[in-house]
């Protein structure tokens, strides 16, 4: 089953830092190819297409202008990259007003942290009354390490499972990226 057509892709911290070396997301190629194909399919539809880009703080590795930081799906012609310093994407940023100008009704979220920046996104949109679709297969966290006196590690799958429940039934969780159809904003 199809989730119903959204209007805007909004690409969460989809950076080098998380997708590739030793820090990456576990499966960030296909998570990665995953994504990759929800934006050539927004693309085609002509939909909004948004890229998110956490600017760390000095001395991470995704401060701005370091190789972590970039973009590892680069925006093409006139898509938007917007900028943020905050887990949600709609904290201190143009998202709200850019979704607005291009009536944008429905969205789909696809990206990295589940439990961090995808989640406080996700939220953020539901809070300013725009419909969100998640693909189950289109985000991704790292495991939660074990730490004394707080139990055993968590596995990333369990870590982004609970982070989908805890957005409550609000969403429309959709098992895969290929169930989102996209279409023109406005329409």
């Amino acid at each position: 089953m199809e989730a119903a057509a959204v209007q805007a892709l909004v690409i969460v911290d989809v950076q080098a830092v998380f997708v590739t070396g030793g820090h990456a997301v576990p499966e960030a190629e296909t998570l990665v190819a995953r994504i990759a194909g929800l934006l050539a399919r927004a693309r085609q539809a002509g939909s909004l297409l948004i890229h998110l880009q956490n600017d760390g703080r000095p001395g991470t590795e995704d401060e701005p202008g370091q190789p972590g930081w970039e973009l590892q799906l680069p925006p093409a012609g006139t898509e938007r990259v917007i900028r943020k310093a905050h887990d949600d994407g709609f904290r201190g940023t143009s998202l709200a007003s850019t979704l607005l100008a291009h009536r944008v009704k429905r969205l789909a979220l696809a990206g990295v942290m589940s439990e961090m920046c995808v989640s406080a996104t996700a939220r953020s949109a539901l809070e300013k009354g725009f419909g969100v679709v998640l693909p189950h297969d289109a985000h991704a966290t790292c495991d939660i390490p074990a730490a004394p006196g707080l139990g055993v590690a968590v596995p990333a799958a369990i870590v982004a499972r609970v982070a989908e429940w805890a957005l409550g039934d609000e969403i429309e969780l959709v098992r895969s990226a290929a169930q989102v159809t996209f279409t023109a904003p406005g329409t």
